[in-house]
């Protein structure tokens, strides 16, 4: 693994993201952790006297590590010697939808996994304690460089901890790509086109298509694919102009061209429109996929989850015109497990949390492949992955992280379900792609003005150049 990207600039990260904390209507949401340190140690007294453990609910989305996090749980449920059982619980698509459920019924878990894309939020609705109390001094040395302003930071308190990156790769079948007279994986978006199309008439008999997407949630199959296409071809890939500090879904608008003509060929998967992840992957591993988009977790779900027979690999994503322009970007990096403010254990549930950050923990996550390791001490520690497919999916000299993206709800339909309805039913899609910067752009002043976010444009911003060089 190419290193020198742990310098990674983060100070250059932009200021753009959710400040402050809500109190959750004044409940315990509001207190800071060590709020109840007395009681749990209380209770973990007057339950080792009686036998009965602290019960702590860990909640996840993460299915491609669950066989690992099990294990691990089983391990700190068998030696905390504090009398603490943990019970793991791992949710679908619908996690942060989940997640404000339990809390505004008050059956809300003790740790949450939590990631870039939701911890503003989470902090912002008053879900999470801050850990700063908690924290050891070799803890804030060995995290410290890692503690970032709008990412697991923020109001000056923090409310996680780095563990790994995810690096976002095309994955594709080697053997179905070989059967089409496909040599190499598609650089530019019309050579992704013209491979779909050649593997759906080389295998539809078979069942065979060319490419496919998990377009139950548009969201997470956009995020997990266009978002990459777009930071290699030099665009912020959520739609936001690190520039003008504006958003612009100009450069989204062409890619979901491209995807629109593979849906018109009839090169998708049939029914990729209430498609799963884990059915996706499961179709994949059976061969009848040729390729997707996804995320570093792929080598350990085809390992693990479901192992699989047929010859496949990562590569980088195609660009809009195969030229790269841009860096991959490096994502759900900086956070990994939080603390829930309403749990009446927070102590026994840092005690978790401090266990779960272990170094054998960290770096037995990385070299089992579930995440590349970004903590600076980890990664000297760590070797590669000895995992199939891995190898495509490293950090090279085209990955980086980008700086963070304001989080905003704008009035009416999203960009991915905007974009998605597109790509099914057709349109004028200069008209969605100037609806949407309207009102994502109207929905970013108001939360300027409210002092929600905080956007300072970078005219100078180049995104050909990972960052920290």
């Amino acid at each position: 693994m190419q290193k020198k990207w742990l310098s990674l600039g983060l100070s250059l990260m932009l200021t753009a993201g959710i400040v402050g904390c809500s109190s959750n209507n004044g409940s315990a949401a509001s207190e800071a952790p060590g709020s109840n340190k007395a009681t749990a140690a209380e209770e973990t007294g007057s339950n080792k006297a009686t036998g009965e453990p602290i019960q702590l609910k860990y909640w996840t989305d993460d299915r491609h590590d669950q066989e690992y996090v099990k294990e691990l749980i089983n391990k700190f449920n068998e030696t905390n010697g504090e009398n603490i059982q943990v019970e793991l619980t791992v949710m679908s698509e619908n996690y942060a939808q989940s997640v404000d459920i339990a809390f505004s019924s008050n059956q809300a878990p003790d740790v949450l996994r939590i990631k870039s894309g939701n911890t503003g939020e989470f902090v912002k609705k008053g879900y999470l304690a801050p850990i700063d109390d908690f924290l050891t001094d070799d803890m804030k040395t060995a995290f410290g460089g890692l503690m970032i302003d709008n990412v697991n930071r923020f109001d000056g308190k923090v409310y996680s901890l780095a563990n790994t990156g995810l690096t976002l790769r095309m994955v594709y079948n080697k053997d179905l790509f070989a059967k089409a007279g496909i040599a190499n994986p598609p650089t530019s978006l019309q050579e992704m086109v013209d491979a779909a199309k050649q593997i759906t008439e080389a295998g539809k008999s078979e069942g065979i298509y060319g490419f496919a997407l998990n377009f139950k949630s548009p969201k997470s199959a956009f995020d997990r694919s266009i978002r990459e296409i777009l930071s290699l071809s030099g665009h912020q890939g959520l739609g936001f102009d690190m520039k003008t500090g504006q958003f612009d879904f100009e450069p989204y608008s062409q890619v979901i061209e491209y995807f629109k003509q593979m849906y018109e060929d009839g090169s998708i998967l049939p029914g990729a429109e209430s498609l799963d992840i884990d059915p996706l992957r499961a179709q994949f591993a059976a061969g009848k996929i040729g390729m997707y988009l996804s995320f570093s977790t792929e080598p350990g779900v085809y390992q693990d989850q479901f192992p699989t027979e047929i010859d496949w690999a990562g590569a980088l994503a195609p660009t809009l015109d195969g030229q790269i322009k841009g860096t991959s970007e490096i994502v759900s990096a900086g956070t990994w497990l939080g603390i829930s403010a309403t749990s009446a254990h927070q102590e026994a549930a840092w005690k978790f949390m401090q266990y779960m950050y272990g170094d054998e923990v960290l770096k037995a996550y990385h070299e089992k492949g579930f995440g590349i390791a970004i903590v600076p001490h980890i990664v000297e520690q760590a070797k590669n992955p000895e995992i199939d497919g891995m190898e495509g999916f490293l950090v090279g000299e085209h990955d980086s992280l980008w700086p963070a993206t304001p989080s905003v709800t704008p009035e009416g339909s999203t960009y991915a379900d905007a974009f998605f309805k597109y790509m099914l039913d057709g349109g004028d899609l200069k008209a969605v792609t100037a609806d949407l910067n309207a009102r994502y752009n109207e929905a970013l002043s108001k939360s300027v003005e409210k002092g929600e976010v905080t956007v300072t444009p970078n005219p100078a911003f180049d995104p050909s150049k990972p960052q920290g060089e």
